[in-house]
């Protein structure tokens, strides 16, 4: 076994120069670390009971093809296509940009940057797509900036799909929201859960960051995550990892 207890402690290393206070320290951590994965699963498990969601009518958006390299030609594909087999959960990240937010948001990019990456390994058992109030040729512009060649890539069109899932206003101003949906036998389409940055008054921007890895790392340091933003170009101000 890599890792045992000592003394009444569950080491993390091997290093004999840690000090009793910090190692009394770390275990405060590690036992908190328990309890919030406890939280975690916790939440995770009410959500799963969340009971029968609202019927949803089957939304139409506009998607190019599949390959990023061109735009042509658009088609429309209806939300029930996006299932792409029975059993399986629809995940759709609506990203701010389109309408009133006219750049592409840093932190929606953020998300979706990391979104693509795992693409692959959530396909496994979820299906996924992106969906903007942007038209998709201007979408796909941006997408193919950011190397998105794994994700479902939709424009929301003249639907109110984003309206009625709470990510834009009647005056089209956007937000970053998460939805679920389930398909049952009979093809009827039901919305399971939505998410959104804010959870309430007080906490304006912490509702989707289970969505990436990015603050979690920031939080495994000593300076923490600070008032980090996301940006489109990060200029001068780029690191590489490992340099």
């Amino acid at each position: 076994m890599v890792h045992e207890m000592i003394d009444g402690t569950y080491r993390q290393t091997n290093l004999t120069n840690e000090s009793p206070e910090y190692l009394a320290k770390r275990e405060e951590v590690r036992l908190a670390e328990i309890e919030l994965m406890r939280q975690r699963e916790r939440v995770a498990e009410l959500r799963r009971r969340l009971p029968l969601g609202a019927a949803i009518q089957d939304y139409e958006f506009l998607e190019g093809p599949t390959a990023l390299d061109g735009d042509e030609p658009i088609r429309t594909v209806r939300l029930s296509e996006l299932f792409t087999a029975p059993g399986r959960a629809l995940v759709i990240y609506q990203m701010m940009f389109g309408k009133k937010q006219t750049t592409p948001c840093p932190m929606c990019t953020a998300w979706v940057d990391g979104m693509n990456g795992v693409a692959h390994h959530l396909g496994q058992n979820l299906d996924v797509a992106i969906v903007a109030a942007a038209d998709p040729v201007t979408l796909r512009t941006h997408a193919r900036n950011r190397g998105w060649n794994r994700l479902r890539l939709l424009s929301a069109g003249e639907s109110t799909f984003k309206y009625d899932l709470g990510s834009e206003d009647r005056e089209g101003n956007q937000d970053s929201t998460v939805s679920v949906f389930n398909r049952d036998e009979d093809g009827t389409i039901q919305h399971f859960y939505s998410g959104h940055p804010r959870l309430g008054p007080d906490v304006e921007d912490r509702g989707i960051d289970e969505l990436t890895p990015i603050w979690n790392f920031m939080d495994l340091t000593p300076q923490g995550r600070g008032t980090f933003e996301a940006s489109l170009d990060y200029g001068t101000k780029v690191h590489a990892i490992g340099r």
